[in-house]
C-alpha cells in the first residue's frame, strides 16, 4: 500500500507545534489522525478548548491592529509570497492532502493552483479596491466625500473536511488583504493541511499571532469562534450554517456561508454525449463526490437518453480508482467510515425502491477500508433518499426528460442552489439554458471548475445553498465595513448669514434641480 515519503511524514508531524496553545501535550487531550488510504495512524493532534480559541482571539486582535496600519500594498505583497510559496511546495501540501483525505492526487492539486491563483489575484485586485476614493458629495465643490474601507477586526474561519486546504485558507486570503486578523478551525478530521498553509503564511511575512488556528471539535469550538469573531466564514452543511447564523444574528455581525448542494446537469438531445461523458465524469467523481459543487442529479432529453446512459456506463465504468502519492488515479478514497456509510445507505436505499444500477455500487475493500466505485443509478423514484437529498459521494441519478422545459423545472425543484452545468448543441443554446436555473454558478460545456476559477466573478450559493459570496470584489469588500467622510467647505448647510431662510432654501431648490444633469457616479 502506498505511503508518503518518511520526509513528508515528519514533516506533517512537526505541524503539530504550529498552534500557540500547544504548551504542554502530555496533559491535553489528544486525536489521532488516520491516513486515509489504510486507516493507519499518521499523527496525533493535540485538540483545543474554548479556553485557547479565546487566548488566541486575544493574541489575533492585538495583531490585526498593526497589520490592518500597513498599507494595503505591503499586505498584498505577502499574500503574493505565499502563494507562490504554496506553489512551489506544492509536491508537500499535495502529499499532506492526500494522507488527511483520501482524495486522488489530481483532486489535490485543484487545492493547491486554487490558493496560488486565490492568493495571486488578491494580491493584485486588493490595492485597487481598497484604496481611498473620492465620491461625490451633496454640493459638488462645496462637499468632499471619501470612502474608505475598514477592516472588521476578526475574521472567524470554520472551515470542513473535503476541501482542507482550499476552504481552510482560501476564505482567509481575502481577509487578510483587506486588513484583518484570521481565527481558524479547521475540522478535527484534516488539521493538517490548515497548519501546513500556516507555516507557509508565516514564512511568507504574516505575523504569527495574526493568523491563529485551533484545532478542536465543532460542538466545542464553534461557538467560541463565533463569540469571539467579527465576521464569521463558514463552509459546510445547511444545517449546521442555520444555527451559525442565527447566533451571529444574535451578535449582529456579519456571516457569509458556502452550504449544501444537490446540482443538477442538463443535457440536450443535440450535445456531444462522449465529451459529455467525459467532462461529467470529472464533474460527478472529483474527490470520490465529496464536493459541494459536485453533480448529482443529470435531466437529458429523453430521445438521447440511453446514449447517454450507455456513454457515462462506458467512461465511469472505465475510471482508475485506488490509493496513491502519484498521478494517475482518477478517484480516490472516502474520508471518513461515516461518510462511507452514509452513501451505501442511499445506495441501498434507492436499489430497495426501485432503482436500476448503470455503472459501479460496489465497495472495494481490496484498495482500501473506505474505497467505493464510482455510481449511477437510473429509474430512482422520488421516495428514493438520494432524489431530493444531498449524497455528497460517489453516488448520481441520471433521469430523462421531455423537454428543456421540464429539465429547468426538475433542476430547479429543490430547496438547494450552489452549481449547476448544462450542455447544449451550442454555446449560445447552453447560456439560455443555464440564465434560468436557480443556481449562484452555472457552468456552460464544464461541470464546476469554469465557475470556481473565475475569481473575478462572485461564487455562492441561493436557496438554502448559502449566504454571501466569495471571490470577486464582492468577496474582499465583505471582510471590510464602508466607511463615509463628508468634509463640507466654505459655508456650512444653514446657510450664509445675509441670506434669509426663504431665500436660501430657494438657493437648495435650484441647487438641487441643476445636480440632476450631473454624471452619476
Amino acid at each position: 500500500m502506498p505511503k508518503p515519503s518518511t520526509e513528508t511524514f515528519e514533516r506533517l508531524r512537526s505541524l503539530v507545534a504550529i498552534p500557540d496553545f500547544v504548551r504542554n501535550p502530555s496533559s491535553r487531550k489528544t486525536r489521532m489522525i488516520d491516513e486515509v488510504f489504510t486507516g493507519e495512524p499518521l499523527a496525533e493532534m493535540v485538540v483545543g478548548t474554548s479556553a485557547d480559541v479565546e487566548a488566541a482571539a486575544e493574541r489575533v486582535r492585538v495583531a490585526q491592529k498593526e497589520w490592518a496600519a500597513r498599507p494595503v500594498a505591503e499586505r498584498a505583497e505577502i499574500i503574493g509570497r505565499f502563494g507562490r510559496l504554496v506553489h512551489s511546495k506544492r509536491d508537500f501540501f499535495l502529499d499532506v492532502i492526500q494522507a488527511e483525505s483520501g482524495k486522488a492526487r489530481t483532486a489535490a492539486l485543484e487545492e493547491t493552483l486554487d490558493v496560488a491563483m486565490t492568493s495571486s489575484y488578491y494580491a493584485k485586485l486588493g490595492p485597487k479596491v481598497l484604496r481611498r476614493k473620492d465620491a461625490r458629495g451633496l454640493i459638488p465643490v462645496l462637499t468632499k466625500t471619501e470612502v474608505n474601507h475598514v477592516p472588521k477586526g476578526i475574521i472567524g474561519v470554520i472551515s470542513p473536511w473535503n476541501y482542507p486546504l482550499t476552504l481552510a485558507v482560501s476564505d482567509a486570503i481575502a481577509g487578510l488583504v483587506a486588513g484583518n486578523g484570521v481565527l481558524l478551525k479547521p475540522d478535527s478530521q484534516t488539521p493538517f493541511s490548515a497548519l501546513a498553509a500556516a507555516e507557509a503564511l508565516y514564512e511568507a511575512g504574516v505575523p504569527r499571532d495574526l493568523f491563529a488556528v485551533v484545532p478542536g471539535p465543532g460542538r466545542e469550538l464553534g461557538t467560541a469562534i463565533l463569540d469571539n469573531s467579527d465576521y464569521l466564514m463558514f463552509t459546510g452543511s445547511t444545517a449546521t450554517g442555520r444555527k451559525l447564523a442565527a447566533q451571529a444574528g444574535e451578535r449582529l455581525i456579519s456571516f457569509s456561508a458556502e452550504l449544501g448542494g444537490k446540482n443538477p446537469m442538463i443535457v440536450t438531445a443535440d450535445a456531444d454525449l462522449d465529451k459529455v461523458a467525459e467532462i461529467a465524469t470529472r464533474a460527478m467523481f472529483s474527490n470520490s463526490g465529496q464536493l459541494c459543487i459536485s453533480i448529482e442529479r443529470v435531466y437529458v432529453e429523453r430521445s438521447a437518453a440511453a446514449a447517454l446512459e450507455e456513454a457515462l456506463r462506458r467512461r465511469v465504468g472505465a475510471m482508475k480508482i485506488g490509493p496513491g502519492y502519484k498521478f494517475g488515479t482518477e478517484m480516490g478514497s472516502l474520508i471518513s467510515q461515516a461518510q462511507f456509510d452514509t452513501v451505501v445507505e442511499h445506495f441501498d436505499d434507492a436499489v430497495a425502491k426501485g432503482a436500476r444500477v448503470v455503472t459501479g455500487g460496489k465497495a472495494r475493500p481490496d484498495l482500501g477500508p473506505l474505497f467505493l466505485e464510482p455510481t449511477i443509478l437510473a429509474d430512482v423514484p422520488e421516495a428514493a433518499t438520494c432524489f431530493g437529498d444531498e449524497t455528497f459521494g460517489p453516488l448520481v441519478s441520471i433521469y430523462p426528460v421531455d423537454s428543456i422545459d421540464d429539465a429547468v423545472e426538475k433542476a430547479n425543484d429543490t430547496e438547494y442552489g450552489l452549481n449547476a452545468s448544462v450542455f447544449a448543441g451550442s454555446e449560445a443554446e447552453g447560456i439560455e439554458i443555464a440564465r434560468r436555473i436557480e443556481a449562484g454558478t452555472v457552468n456552460v460545456g464544464e461541470g464546476y471548475i469554469s465557475a470556481w476559477g473565475s475569481y473575478s466573478a462572485p461564487m455562492g450559493g441561493m436557496k438554502t445553498s448559502g449566504v454571501g459570496r466569495r471571490h470577486g470584489e464582492e468577496g474582499l469588500y465583505k471582510y471590510t465595513e464602508a466607511q463615509t467622510v463628508a468634509s463640507q467647505r466654505v459655508m456650512h448647510l444653514g446657510g450664509p448669514s445675509f441670506l434669509s431662510n426663504a431665500q436660501w432654501s430657494k438657493a437648495l431648490g435650484s441647487v438641487s434641480g441643476l445636480m440632476r444633469f450631473l454624471p452619476g457616479r
